[in-house]
């Protein structure tokens, strides 16, 4: 009886896979891949003018030149593209900002990068008169980079790297500053004051496919980045002299992380004025059937969390008919109970 022996864990990159995890990153990669497709349909089918989802499906396969289909490819469409591609984005960053910090309730916002991003188009607004997604795009990338080394340098208080914690409440400090700042400008001058308020709420409604092709590159360069920076990212959450030991270098690690967090997080605030919650409570969700390889949940990230911007944007259309709840408001009200949730949880996800 029990004669057989038993087996051992498989080992991939250094990670010793247990039959369990196996187990939940198969089905945990079918549920999200499943998600994002039910998402991705209810974002075209839901709204003022609400389309079955067989219907949605008929226009999406066969353009008739109905109502339904212009109501899809020219209202619905663009709209959930922006969801995609800005969920994933804001998710990547965060799971990056996690990494690198390792502190698994980090996100960009934390670190001050949306709050950089957002006082630069703000200045943008005030001084220049921008007025479109395609002149935000340049003030949030540059605001996004600027608070970053900002926050490194303000961490590292003259050392060659700050640690993770320093850098955690540096962060947490220049964005209240960064926020007050933005907050100001707004207050004093009500023609920024209007065109700054829906922006900075979170919207998705408010950028076309134009904006999106011109921010998409940069989203891109961001992933790519990202996904080749994990490798580096599993040495280094053995420590720094460790991972330096196995050939990784940290120095330039960090510098391609602050690079593809700011693209990402950036391009993601200029898109849509901001989603809180998603970067922070994404990929600490995915580390449940992902476990610690960044490989995955870096990946995961990508397609969790467009899965609950989407969601959370028909949310908003439906609950507050016939107008609607900018999807920035609802995610914070999704995200929220879901990650007091994951806290409470007595096996934490570690990184």
């Amino acid at each position: 009886m029990g004669g057989g022996r038993p087996r051992r864990p498989r080992e991939r990159g250094g990670l010793v896979l247990t039959r369990s995890l196996l187990g939940r990153r198969r089905a945990g990669a079918a549920a999200v891949v499943a998600a994002l497709a039910l998402a991705v349909l209810l974002s075209l089918a839901v709204g003022a003018n609400p389309l079955p989802l067989g219907r949605v499906w008929e226009v999406l396969t066969h353009p008739d030149g109905s109502e339904a289909s212009a109501v899809v490819w020219t209202e619905r469409w663009p709209r959930t593209l922006v969801g995609v591609a800005a969920g994933a984005a804001f998710g990547v960053a965060g799971a990056l900002v996690q990494a690198l910090t390792r502190n698994p309730l980090a996100d960009p916002g934390i670190l001050g990068v949306n709050a950089g991003a957002g006082l630069a188009v703000t200045v943008g607004v005030a001084l220049l008169g921008s007025a479109t997604t395609g002149q935000y795009v340049w003030f949030a990338f540059a605001g996004a980079a600027a608070a970053t080394v900002l926050v490194h340098l303000v961490g590292a208080g003259g050392r060659a790297a700050a640690s993770p914690v320093t850098l955690v409440l540096a962060g947490v400090a220049l964005g209240a500053v960064l926020g007050g700042v933005a907050t100001f400008l707004t207050l004093i001058d009500p023609e920024v004051f209007r065109a700054v308020r829906s922006w900075g709420l979170g919207s998705l409604a408010r950028t076309d496919l134009a904006d999106v092709a011109a921010v998409a590159p940069f989203l891109a360069l961001g992933l790519v980045v990202a996904l080749a920076l994990t490798g580096a990212l599993n040495s280094l959450a053995l420590g720094e002299e460790r991972a330096a030991s196995l050939g990784t270098r940290v120095g330039r690690t960090r510098v391609l992380v602050v690079v593809a967090v700011t693209l990402l997080a950036g391009g993601g605030t200029a898109l849509t004025g901001g989603l809180s919650f998603v970067g922070l409570m994404v990929p600490h969700a995915v580390r449940w059937f992902t476990g610690p390889d960044q490989r995955r949940v870096v990946a995961g990230s990508a397609l969790a969390a467009p899965v609950l911007v989407l969601l959370a944007d028909v949310l908003g259309r439906v609950v507050a008919r016939p107008g609607e709840v900018q999807v920035g408001v609802l995610t914070a009200v999704v995200g929220a109970p879901v990650l007091i949730a994951l806290a409470r949880r007595r096996r934490a996800s570690a990184l």
